[in-house]
């Protein structure tokens, strides 16, 4: 093996064996934080005035559900015509 330019491996001592954490132990696995971006005050506005000409038209569940999709695509940065191209697609 000397011919080859690769590093040899290094040797594993019997001494220090890792043990692989045991599942469901005491702490569970740190979740990822989410990072809030509020809606801008122009935003909420043009919201509002899009829910009062779109939603005349939804029931209940259906205008909270589809305020909630405009609301998620917003804070991405999608203007209010684009989330509902989406969101209706």
């Amino acid at each position: 093996m000397a011919d080859t330019n690769e590093p040899e491996p290094e040797p594993v001592s019997e001494g220090a064996v890792e043990e692989a954490p045991v599942s469901g132990g005491a702490e569970p696995a740190p979740k990822k934080k989410r990072v809030v971006v509020k809606m801008t005050d122009k935003q909420k506005v043009d919201l509002k005035k899009h829910m009062d000409k779109v939603g005349k038209k939804m029931s209940v569940s259906e205008r909270k559900s589809h305020r909630m999709k405009m609301m998620s695509r917003m804070r991405s940065g999608d203007s209010v015509a684009k989330a509902h191209k989406a969101v209706s697609a």
